[in-house]
């Protein structure tokens, strides 16, 4: 070596590489079948947006909703009290056998209780993750699954890893049990998927299978309604009354004359009796009641979200993972009813007579 510009050194793989010449001042030379190669880092995950969204192998992104340690607590509460029944069955089958062979020794007993117990706490789990994709029974009493991490169904080897790291530092844990119950549940916690020990090392995520149940039908408030409806007082309201007018306004087109207005009849009566104030003259019955469930629906939507502002500044991520879905508002059960009703005048008052209804609607 007779100088710093001209030193030389071996990179990683035994090539020989040459300080660059421009660091002395001089073009770079071109060497002839001299091939460049450049490289990055690259880091692979299965995840590419955000703890509530999955991408797939083939590149499929699922919105899912994660299980976090309430509802995976209470499934594992079941499995619990599953696996204690069928070990004490299993046990109470065995000592019966060997006591009618006559082969009950204490050795015996000591080794079945063993084996029982691996059998049990290794064995359910794994057998009910494989056969019922990836749901044990108190998963699917509480509507959680476990899948893999790019949303597949799990395999044998999944559910074997879960069971096994479960079986050692989670539940019952045989590795220094309280301590290894502290490092599971701040695992879980800190997780922004819930994972916990044994998801980790299988490569699982738990999501829940049901999904909360959008609004039912909620008819659309009459604009001439609109002012006098923010005046009701709907606290009399039972619930299964709204519930019968909700029912009788989607329905209606499917129910013939002279029942049809019968019911609406009795229903708009059962309304006005604990509803004030009362129905403006010339108020059509279905638009009647129409204008009072929509009012209730939207005063339920306010009460609503302003308990979900409390929870989101609280607790953003759950605020944000039981988002609402938008209720399907659609049009009124029927157009108004033909003849002179149909004009722009204010219409006649509700009849009060059973005689004359005028809360059919005519298709």
């Amino acid at each position: 070596m007779r100088g710093g510009s001209k030193a030389r050194t071996r990179d990683g793989s035994g090539a020989r590489s040459q300080r660059p010449e421009a660091a002395r001042g001089k073009a770079p030379r071109q060497r002839r079948g001299a091939t460049v190669v450049f490289t990055v880092q690259v880091t692979t995950t299965a995840f590419s947006t955000g703890p509530e969204r999955l991408v797939s192998g083939e590149a499929v992104e699922f919105d899912i909703r994660i299980a976090r340690l309430g509802s995976r607590a209470l499934a594992l509460l079941l499995d619990i009290l599953i696996e204690v029944a069928a070990f004490v069955v299993l046990l109470l089958l065995a000592m019966l056998g060997c006591a009618l062979l006559g082969i009950a020794t204490d050795a015996l007993m000591s080794a079945i209780v063993t084996v029982l117990i691996v059998g049990v706490l290794v064995g359910y789990p794994t057998l009910c993750e494989t056969t019922g994709s990836g749901r044990t029974l108190g998963k699917r009493a509480m509507g959680l699954r476990v899948v893999r991490d790019d949303g597949g169904p799990i395999r044998f080897r999944h559910a074997l890893a879960r069971s096994l790291v479960s079986l050692a530092v989670e539940w019952p844990g045989l590795l220094l049990p309280p301590i290894t119950w502290a490092v599971s549940l701040c695992v879980m916690l800190a997780n922004p998927r819930g994972k916990r020990l044994g998801d980790l090392a299988a490569g699982t995520i738990v999501i829940h299978e049901r999904t909360p149940a959008a609004w039912g039908w909620v008819p659309a408030m009459p604009p001439a309604l609109a002012t006098w409806a923010a005046t009701l007082d709907l606290t009399g309201l039972a619930d299964d009354l709204a519930l019968a007018v909700r029912h009788y306004l989607s329905r209606n087109r499917e129910i013939r004359e002279p029942f049809r207005s019968r019911l609406g009849y009795s229903l708009a009566i059962e309304v006005a009796q604990c509803t004030t104030p009362p129905v403006p003259p010339g108020t059509p019955g279905w638009a009647y009641l129409a204008a009072v469930l929509a009012e209730r629906h939207r005063r339920a939507l306010a009460r609503l979200a302003a308990a979900r502002s409390a929870t989101a500044a609280v607790w953003p991520e759950l605020a944000a993972a039981t988002q609402p879905v938008a209720p399907p508002f659609l049009i009124p059960p029927a157009p108004w009813p033909a003849g002179p009703s149909n004009s722009a005048t204010p219409q006649p008052p509700m009849p009060v007579r059973p005689a004359t209804p005028r809360l059919g609607v005519r298709s």
